[in-house]
């Protein structure tokens, strides 16, 4: 054999091994996606989403107690009502009273060092379960529902939210929360992580039966990115970046990774951030469920690829196994 062809002696032993990734997995790159409840003693079991539930504001204390003292640093609040009357324009979304903004106050005053991130969209809160206004014919209307998600944004980040993460994919969202949170003196004050390059994925069904967010009607291909769409996506996250995001996100992510990838070389000084959706967190569980492989195993193989793709900041229902097995 030739000199060069011998590579196996730098990944012999198991710490050798580890000095092969460019970064490593750590418990701060990971971000727990958290269901909340309107009721607030909630602890309501989510058939597709193996070990996850909703949450009500009475039980949080409780479940995420111990998960902080293993290093949790970080969650993103997805509101589940299930009580309130939804309409046409999404008005549950920031209401006071509500499960987030609730939750947001309930968090910084029982856990002061956890990062608190919320989701920013309408679909969980409007009657027709699309994530903007519509128009009389069903399509979207682009400037109130852009105008919609920032006054939502703005909200979270005055109740205490300290990122913001629209998934709502309208255009010029971003460019109207960076100005909405200046215009509240909270420019300086909130992260703003977009979801820059957010795929209409079969992956989404499971948090869709969480959240109650399926569309009454149709689909949101027409705002979502198109799976093929790779130039579509890179001209999202370099339109994101121009507008004013903090953090960049792709999702879904295992099937995206060359998104992710195009991500970190479009936008090298931004953190980029991936969401393993609960499609793909459902198929990992299923397939050790099934004996294909080990749960563990895959779900460190499954995240490490986008680790290794690029991303700075994973948002993974893992997370509380990651803790253990961190």
């Amino acid at each position: 054999m030739d000199i060069s062809s011998i590579l196996q002696g730098g990944y012999q032993h198991p710490l050798s091994r580890s000095w092969q990734a460019k970064q490593q997995l750590t418990k701060s790159m990971l971000m727990y996606p958290i269901f909340i409840s309107d009721d607030p003693d909630a602890s309501e079991i989510i058939a597709t989403l193996p070990g996850q539930r909703r949450w009500g504001l009475n039980k949080l204390e409780l479940f995420l107690a111990p998960l902080i003292q293993k290093g949790l640093k970080s969650v993103i609040l997805f509101g589940v009502p299930q009580s309130c009357i939804k309409d046409s324009r999404g008005t549950p979304a920031d209401d006071p009273s509500g499960p987030v903004i609730l939750a947001i106050k309930k968090l910084r005053s029982l856990f002061p060092s956890l990062y608190i991130a919320c989701d920013v969209c309408l679909c969980e809160y409007t009657d027709h379960g699309h994530c903007g206004l519509l128009h009389d014919d069903g399509t979207i209307n682009t400037e109130p529902s852009v105008s919609r998600i920032a006054e939502v944004a703005v909200n979270y980040a005055k109740a205490g939210a300290h990122c913001v993460a629209p998934s709502d994919m309208m255009d010029g969202r971003i460019k109207s929360i960076k100005q909405g949170l200046m215009d509240a003196g909270l420019g300086n004050k909130c992260t703003l992580m977009s979801y820059s390059a957010k795929f209409a994925s079969s992956l989404y069904g499971p948090f869709r039966d969480a959240a109650g967010s399926a569309p009454s009607f149709g689909d949101r291909k027409c705002y979502q990115l198109p799976p093929t769409a790779r130039g579509l996506a890179r001209r999202a996250i370099l339109r994101d970046t121009a507008e004013g995001a903090d953090i960049i996100m792709v999702k879904p992510a295992l099937p995206y990774l060359d998104i992710i990838s195009d991500a970190a070389k479009l936008a090298p000084d931004h953190p980029v951030a991936c969401y393993q959706v609960s499609g793909e967190f459902a198929m990992v569980h299923a397939g050790a469920a099934a004996g294909v492989y080990d749960l563990r195993t895959m779900a460190f193989e499954s995240v490490e690829g986008m680790v290794r793709a690029g991303a700075t900041l994973i948002l993974t229902y893992f997370t509380p196994e990651f803790l253990d097995w961190l």
